[in-house]
């Protein structure tokens, strides 16, 4: 069969006029109707007829559609889409932040208030919109604790960012508009709103809110906050009848001419068209915004926060990362992706405020400004340092690193965690010794700490002693809360560990925790920890279930996930040699998700193999909307955290650098094998979906094992190294991974024939002839990481083969495809893909 080729767009008539008899994708307008744009199907497919809903008349599709749908797969996206619907209405909570109470009872600590921001998509916008709820959390009687919420949620409207200020008093709302338009800082008390600024484009671009770069911090008199936005926009040649304005045409700080359209270095994926981050302070009283002076122009800077004051010095620091332009293994001019990769050199860097600079004489100003604006690198003596937080004290500055993804080039490792003393009469010291907190875990005894894995650390994230701090961290295939004390480095995990349910951090007051816990199939549940220290009984911490008014899924749903159960299987390693490291032999894990009759009477429901990215990256016991909806159509999943995942110890990631195609294909099969085994999977009705290197694997698979697998699908797939190294903003993953330890000594941009020969066998491509299953692509067209050539060409080589290959491209999207309309047309096309070829 040929290959389908559609877009996200051209599919929106279509889907009005068939999937309108479902009434949960209807407006309360029989005229406003769900603009979704579905392209669920080729081209020869899509009906004529006229379809009504509620009464309304719909217009018939165009006449150069002259065949009709059939009935039968009509159907199919009709009952899926109304399921997927129900699915991803559910919102999600993202963020919390607890307030000290004014009330007599929170002076006994028996009450606080608490704020939530929540998630939501809304699929008629094809936005996410964000919601805050605030609750007030009274503490009763043996330790009972009662959550009193607000009655209706509120829609930040064009937020980016919220921030509280370290009292608690003041918020801060940031609308970043578009780059036409000024942003806007709000600044609202308790029952107001106080101030209102508007930044001119002329000062400074957007704030960054990209949870990377972005960094906004308020001092301690919370008088000024710090931030990261856009440096402002250049000046560019304005053309007229008469040739160009010179005055607009210099770039004076470089004394060249820039044209409109030269060409400018950005961190790739995600960040095109985004200028440099840059560092500012505003006075919220005065509203006087300030660049910060003295940082180097070839630095990206992000994750600031103030220094505490010291009483022996007028100045305040400011403390922020640093990431130089030049971060490739040839130190080239090149800014290299750095979306999700923690392999790019950083350093935590020291800069005076400049609200600091004192009153001189104006002979004696030149040189007392250039003294206040000299940057200090704190982080010397380490290869990467991000995170900064201050101790309760200010005596210490604590901070993590990611210096084996930087040393060996993996762009996502295990972290370590480091601390240093702050001097107390603000007199910094570049040599400053940096002391290990928690090292780097190497391989992990049975059951036993696996290092740091955290993709945050919060703004406050101590208990009340001032010395333990609390994170979230992966551990194997869930994800869970721990404690470290700095001063001993002692890790403790403190959420429960009676349960393979994943649980994450919200917020820290006191000896209190906000948290949420789901497992694949229990949408999240808000917890409230305390701790007790009841040593006699071996517990620490008791933890309450707190009821919230947006855990309530349709009947339907509810009824799907209360048939389903999840476990995480060990899977043992069956490729052993004896040059591979300790870690890397023990069992790796892998999460089946099957409803509760599966495997009875001798018959399984079909068995999708579900694959994550990175390779460095990892599926954890969470709860996941696609997951749960796929599992909801009687599919049992296999979600396989194969060796190279995060969460096992460096030796075992490790371990995959230089064997993709290989060890990672040999570890999905003997997962498959292992469940085969136990009697939980038919092997005659197997899929597989997988994502970026999820991707990769599944295009292996097919390809190594054809016989293996009825169906695939593939979203913006690795499928050739050869391309992907000249056309990808990481060339330098194609390196690692292809080459292990040796790349290093042989990266370049413009590989040999002999490495263009390397990449094609490690590639998808060379197996492409042996494939039989029919395949889906789902492709971004703005994917600079695994860009649509590397999908593209794969469906068309399978074309000319003559092999079932159907391609559906966004052309909005990028690498992680999640925008509302294109997650739930991805999804719908999925399941009924599955259900054609898998049953």
């Amino acid at each position: 069969m040929a290959s389908t080729l559609t877009t996200g767009h051209c599919f929106s008539k279509w889907w009005r006029t068939h999937c309108l008899q479902c009434p949960l994708l209807l407006t309360a307008s029989p005229v406003r109707r769900l603009p979704l744009r579905i392209s669920s199907l080729p081209i020869h497919q899509r009906g004529e007829s006229t379809i009504s809903a509620k009464g309304s008349s719909v217009a018939a599709l165009p006449k150069q559609m002259p065949l009709k749908m059939d009935p039968a797969m009509e159907e199919e996206y009709t009952s899926q889409s109304k399921l997927l619907q129900d699915f991803t209405n559910f919102p999600t909570i993202n963020k919390a932040w607890i307030f000290n109470s004014d009330s007599d009872s929170f002076a006994a600590g028996n009450s606080s208030q608490a704020m939530f921001s929540i998630g939501q998509p809304s699929l008629l916008a094809n936005k996410k919109k964000t919601l805050i709820l605030s609750a007030h959390i009274t503490k009763g009687i043996k330790d009972s604790v009662n959550f009193q919420w607000s009655p209706f949620p509120v829609e930040m409207v064009g937020v980016s960012v919220i921030l509280p200020s370290p009292s608690g008093s003041k918020l801060l709302v940031v609308r970043n508009k578009d780059d036409e338009s000024p942003t806007q800082l709000e600044i609202w008390g308790s029952s107001q709103l106080l101030k209102e600024i508007h930044i001119p484009k002329s000062t400074h671009g957007s704030i960054y809110a990209d949870g990377w770069f972005e960094g906004i911090s308020w001092n301690y008199e919370e008088t000024l906050i710090a931030y990261i936005a856009e440096e402002p926009s250049p000046l560019k040649p304005v053309f007229d009848g008469f040739g160009y304005k010179s005055d607009a045409s210099i770039d004076k700080s470089c004394g060249t001419w820039k044209g409109q359209g030269e060409w400018e270095e950005h961190w790739g994926e995600t960040y095109s068209g985004k200028r440099n981050p840059a560092l500012f302070v505003i006075n919220i009283h005065s509203e006087d915004v300030r660049a910060v002076e003295g940082v180097d122009k070839s630095y990206s800077v992000g994750q600031v926060v103030w220094a505490p004051l010291s009483s022996q010095s007028s100045s305040q620091y400011l403390i922020f990362v640093g990431w130089a332009a030049e971060i490739g293994p040839l130190k080239a001019s090149r800014k290299l992706g750095i979306k999700y990769c923690f392999n790019r050199p950083c350093a935590l860097y020291a800069v005076r405020s400049p609200f600091s600079e004192p009153e001189v004489p104006e002979e004696q100003l030149n040189n007392v400004t250039k003294d206040l604006s000299k940057v200090i690198k704190l982080t010397e003596g380490i290869s990467s340092a991000f995170y900064p937080r201050f101790s309760p004290d200010g005596k210490t500055l604590v901070f993590m690193s990611a210096k084996c993804s930087v040393d060996t080039g993996a762009h996502c490792a295990t972290n370590s965690l480091h601390k240093m003393d702050w001097p107390a009469d603000g007199q910094l010291n570049p040599t400053q010794e940096i002391l290990d907190v928690v090292p780097v875990v190497m391989h992990a005894e049975d059951g036993g700490f696996p290092g740091l894995y955290c993709s945050n650390v919060l703004t406050q994230p101590w208990l009340s002693d001032g010395s333990t701090l609390v994170l979230s961290s992966i551990w194997g295939s869930v994800e869970t809360i721990l404690s470290v004390n700095i001063l001993s480095g002692t890790v403790t995990r403190i959420s429960p560990t009676d349960s393979s349910a994943s649980w994450d951090v919200l917020a820290v007051e006191g000896d209190n925790i906000l948290a949420v816990s789901s497992t694949p199939i229990n949408p999240h549940q808000v917890w409230y920890g305390s701790f007790v220290n009841k040593k006699e009984l071996g517990v620490a911490w008791d933890w309450s279930t707190v009821s919230t008014p947006f855990t309530d899924y349709p009947e339907q749903v509810k009824s799907l996930l209360s048939s389903l159960q999840y476990s995480i299987m060990k899977i043992p390693v069956r490729d052993i040699s004896e040059n591979l490291p300790e870690g890397a032999k023990k069992p790796f894990e892998a999460i089946f998700v099957s409803s509760k009759d599966n495997g009875k009477n001798d018959s399984c429901n079909p068995l999708i193999v579900v694959l994550h990215g990175g390779p460095h990256s990892v599926s954890l016991s969470s709860y996941m909307k696609s997951w749960a909806f796929l599992s909801s159509l009687g599919y049992s999943l296999l979600i396989v955290n194969y060796r190279g995942s995060l969460g096992f110890g460096e030796e075992a990631l490790q371990s995959l650098l230089g064997k993709i195609g290989h060890q990672d294909v040999n570890d999905v099969l003997s997962a498959m094998d292992h469940v085969i085994e136990l009697g939980l999977a038919d092997p005659s009705k197997v899929a597989v979906l997988g994502g970026s290197h999820g991707g990769f694997l599944t295009t292996h698979l097919i390809g190594q094992a054809p016989e293996r697998f009825k169906v695939a699908v593939a979203r913006n797939p690795v499928c050739n190294l050869g391309l992907m190294v000249g056309t990808t903003d990481i060339p330098d993953w194609c390196y690692v991974e292809a080459y292990g330890s040796d790349w290093k000594s042989i990266f370049t941009e413009g590989p040999s024939a002999e490495q263009l020969s390397h990449f094609h066998g490690k590639s998808p491509i060379s197996h492409i002839s042996k494939v039989k299953a029919p395949i889906l692509f789902l492709l971004g067209a703005q994917d600079l990481r695994v860009p649509v050539s590397n999908g593209l060409q794969y469906a068309r080589v399978l074309k000319e083969q003559g092999k079932v290959a159907k391609v559906i491209i966004f052309p909005e999207d990028n690498h992680p495809l999640d925008r509302p309309q294109t997650d739930f047309e991805s999804y719908v096309n999925i399941g009924v893909w599955f259900k054609k070829y898998c049953k």
